[in-house]
């Protein structure tokens, strides 16, 4: 439980959905995904790729900086994400905030590629190795927003982003600190990556009978993995205490890890995501929430186990429940965050987001408190509870 409540003032994304909230808001207004197909070697896949306009925004900014030319997309991502949400805030120069912005797979294009040249020429570049260490996204991005407190990064797979949450939240707790940059990055969008996801056997293979959704996380009746990769960025402000700016209110925190029968799965009621659900809940009553961002990765088990888990904990009363990965795909480290932030669209504009594969029973007519959940390999699940 929360000593105080921690205020999120201000959060920024760079995503398929856009890089501005009215971009992102009618990005999720509309009915249509987001994915389009590219050519991987010599196969087309599904993949959830930056807006031309964002595209754009990321070139600018590594134009901007000579230093900034050979760092991975994961890292100026994490950058371009980072100066927005601290502008928002209103942080300058003299606040020494923390800094924990983490990475499921960290610099994937330039390993990839350093790791290739190796190969071919028995040599790589000078710079190959700093580039590429998972560390170097936060400790650039407090480079380029001169902060001179804790700077933090980390991978607990696809999680990752609501750890760096945690984290934020346990240093503004203790007192160490009363500001902290927490977030994700992800650039996954690589041939070795997505091979990867393939031999697991959970990336899609193709659109649904209907021919309209190459992802159809949230529908509970499908018959074969629908996994797609995106890639983005999502950063958020936290500040200590009960602040009238503040977007929304972090008022409560779960975590759960559960032992492993498998190298990549849940058990089949994802007793992580109970524990973590009802860590978080501790201040408040089930029926009290709202809305459920779901991980739902659009996997069948991995959709199927967290939903069984909801059920567990809420028994009859199931929340309103949606995910984004059906419109964005995978974000692997980024993906907490983008909920965090479709979470706070919701209890800002008090509109819910839905799913198309799933029919919610539950239809508030107010959104005050929603749970958003996020879990990785290794059944590392966090829960974060959100208020107004």
């Amino acid at each position: 439980m929360l000593k105080n409540p921690i205020s999120i003032t201000a959060i920024s994304s760079i995503s398929p959905l856009g890089n501005t909230p009215k971009e992102i808001q009618e990005s999720y207004d509309s009915a249509e995904h987001l994915f389009r197909k590219c050519t991987i070697g010599e196969e087309e896949v599904w993949m959830g790729q930056l807006s031309k306009a964002s595209k754009e925004e990321i070139k600018k900014l590594r134009r901007s900086e000579p230093k900034y030319k050979h760092l991975d997309d994961a890292v100026i991502y994490a950058l371009y994400a980072s100066r927005k949400a601290v502008q928002e805030a209103g942080w300058t120069d003299s606040d020494d905030f923390g800094i924990n912005i983490g990475s499921s797979r960290g610099a994937t294009s330039l390993f990839e590629k350093y790791h290739q040249d190796f190969l071919e020429n028995g040599t790589t570049a000078t710079l190959s190795s700093p580039t590429t260490t998972l560390g170097n996204i936060s400790s650039w991005v407090a480079h380029d927003l001169k902060t001179k407190g804790p700077e933090i990064s980390h991978s607990i797979t696809c999680s990752t982003a609501l750890h760096a949450m945690l984290n934020g939240v346990a240093w503004i707790q203790s007192g160490m600190t009363d500001k902290f940059l927490v977030g994700g990055s992800e650039a996954p969008l690589t041939p070795f990556t997505i091979a990867q996801m393939q031999a697991l056997k959970i990336y899609t293979n193709g659109l649904d009978g209907t021919g309209s959704y190459p992802c159809r996380a949230l529908d509970m009746e499908k018959t074969k993995n629908t996994m797609v990769l995106g890639e983005g960025a999502s950063i958020a402000c936290l500040e200590s205490g009960n602040l009238p700016k503040a977007l929304a209110k972090i008022t409560g925190v779960g975590y759960a890890t559960e032992p492993l029968t498998h190298n990549v799965s849940l058990s089949t009621d994802a007793i992580c995501f109970q524990e973590s659900m009802n860590k978080a809940m501790q201040a408040i009553k089930p029926e009290a929430i709202d809305a459920i961002i779901m991980h739902a990765p659009g996997t069948k088990k991995g959709d199927l186990s967290e939903y069984e888990a909801i059920k567990k904990v809420f028994c009859n009363k199931i929340p309103f429940l949606t995910t984004n990965k059906w419109k964005v795909g995978h974000t692997f480290g980024a993906s907490g965050m983008l909920s965090v932030e479709m979470a706070i669209l919701m209890l800002r504009n008090q509109k819910l987001i839905s799913a198309p594969f799933y029919e919610n029973t539950a239809h508030p007519n107010e959104v005050k408190n929603v749970l958003v959940n996020a879990v990785g390999f290794g059944g590392n699940a966090v829960t974060i509870l959100l208020s107004l």
